[in-house]
């Protein structure tokens, strides 16, 4: 990945948890782990993620009611469903709240890689284009 990126990983069993870090060991981004959505939104309201890898099923709050309330209070954080039951319908609702990628568990390092640093590069462009043109912006 480009520069520092950083990445949060929202999953409940801890063997997926440590599978994702060390896929994205050496990729020059620094991961941090949660268990649950409540979890993640507390750590978000602290520091800013660039990435956020979300499973779907998980105890108390649900991937889908976490991946909203990300896209509705930081809008520039890309997130990544990868769930253990993949379904035509959810990938639809995940891309429709505004989900980057959606990955079907087992997801393998390489696809972990590539996904976050779609996501990273996606987000990196994004932010540019919101950016006023240098000739306006002298105006």
């Amino acid at each position: 990945m480009m520069m520092q990126s950083s990445i949060l990983v929202v999953d409940d069993e801890e063997v997926v948890q440590r599978s994702y870090v060390r896929s994205l060991a050496g990729q020059h981004c620094k991961v941090e782990v949660v268990r649950n959505g409540y979890d993640a939104l507390t750590l978000m309201d602290e520091h800013r993620f660039d990435v956020v890898l979300l499973d779907l099923r998980m105890p108390g709050m649900d991937g889908m009611a976490v991946l909203k309330t990300i896209k509705e209070r930081w809008p520039e954080s890309e997130v990544i469903i990868i769930t253990g039951y993949p379904a035509v319908e959810s990938a639809k609702a995940a891309v429709t709240l505004g989900a980057y990628d959606y990955l079907a568990k087992p997801a393998g390092p390489e696809d972990l890689v590539n996904a976050a640093n779609g996501a990273v590069l996606h987000k990196r462009w994004l932010l540019r284009q919101d950016r006023p043109a240098p000739s306006a912006a002298m105006q």
